[in-house]
C-alpha cells in the first residue's frame, strides 16, 4: 500500500501538455484530433481537459452528455470514445452550469484528475491545458516536471508573441516545449483551389525558431472541420477531409521528439 501512496502519477507515460498564449487559437481542437490520432495509430491514449472553467473537449468528442463512472472506493472510471480515455469537468457538472473558483481550488482538481481517475497503462496522456499563463498550467508544470509543453499558434503576430509567454514558464519550470503547431494557417478557396493567408503568414515557424522548437505542422482554416467540432466528430475521422494526413504527420514527428 505504501508503494501505491508514493508512485507518482504517469510515471511510465508520455505527458504532452497543450497550451496556446490566448483563447480562440483552435487549441482544444487540435489536442482533440491528436489524441484520437495516436488512438488511430495504435497507441493508448488519454485527455485531460484542463481547461476546467472554459471546457470544450467534451464538445469536439460528442460526449457532452455523457457521465464518467465511479468504483465503491470512489475512483473515476474516465469516458472512452474513438479508443480515448477522457476526464473533463464538462462531464462532472450539470448542463451550462457556472463556474466560479479560485486558483488553489483549480489546482485540486487538477490533482484529483491525475490521481483519483483510473487511467491503466497509457502511451500517451494529453492535457488540454487552459490559455495563457495562470494557476494551472503552473500547477501542472509543478506536479509533472517531466510534462512536455507543445504550444498551439495562428499565424498572427499577436497570437505568436502572446504563446512566448507560456515557453517563458516552461522554462523557468525546467518543462521542455517540444514543438509549435501553427492552427488556421491558411484557407482553400473551393472555387480556385488556392491558398489564401487570411491571418498572416510564418509566424508559427518563426516562432518554432526563436524557441528552438520543432514546427511540427500547419493545419488550414476549413468550414467542414467547424462543423465537425459542432457535430462532435473528430476532423481525423472525416473521409472528406485530408486532415488525417496532416495529424498523422504531426504525431510521426511527435514520436521522433520522444
Amino acid at each position: 500500500m505504501a508503494e501505491e501512496k508514493t508512485k507518482k502519477p504517469f510515471e511510465n507515460t508520455r505527458v504532452i501538455a497543450i497550451g496556446s498564449g490566448k483563447g480562440g487559437v483552435g487549441k482544444s481542437t487540435v489536442t482533440a484530433n491528436l489524441a484520437v490520432e495516436l488512438s488511430e495509430m495504435g497507441y493508448s491514449v488519454g485527455l485531460i481537459d484542463a481547461d476546467i472553467l472554459g471546457h470544450s473537449i467534451p464538445q469536439i468528442l460528442g460526449i457532452k452528455n455523457k457521465k464518467p463512472m465511479a468504483t465503491k472506493d470512489g475512483i473515476i472510471i474516465p469516458i472512452e470514445v474513438n479508443g480515448v480515455k477522457i476526464i473533463s469537468m464538462g462531464n462532472l457538472m450539470d448542463k451550462d452550469e457556472a463556474l466560479i473558483w479560485r486558483g488553489p481550488m483549480l489546482g485540486n482538481v487538477l490533482t484529483q484528475f491525475f490521481n483519483e481517475v483510473y487511467w491503466g497503462e497509457l502511451d500517451y496522456m494529453l492535457i488540454d491545458l487552459p490559455p495563457g499563463t495562470g494557476d494551472v498550467p503552473l500547477s501542472l508544470m509543478q506536479q509533472l516536471p517531466k510534462a512536455e509543453i507543445l504550444i498551439v499558434t495562428t499565424p498572427q503576430i499577436t497570437a505568436a508573441d502572446v504563446a512566448k509567454r507560456l515557453a517563458f514558464m516552461a522554462k523557468k519550470t525546467n518543462s521542455k516545449v517540444i514543438g509549435i503547431i501553427e492552427n488556421m494557417s491558411y484557407f482553400i478557396c473551393d472555387n480556385c483551389d488556392e491558398k489564401h493567408y487570411i491571418f498572416g503568414k510564418s509566424e508559427g515557424e518563426k516562432l518554432s525558431k526563436e524557441l528552438n522548437a520543432l514546427l511540427l505542422g500547419e493545419i488550414p482554416l476549413s468550414t467542414l472541420m467547424r462543423e465537425d467540432s459542432d457535430k462532435g466528430i473528430p476532423s481525423v475521422l472525416d473521409e472528406r477531409l485530408d486532415i488525417k494526413d496532416k495529424y498523422n504527420l504531426i504525431a510521426t514527428k511527435l514520436l521522433e521528439t520522444e
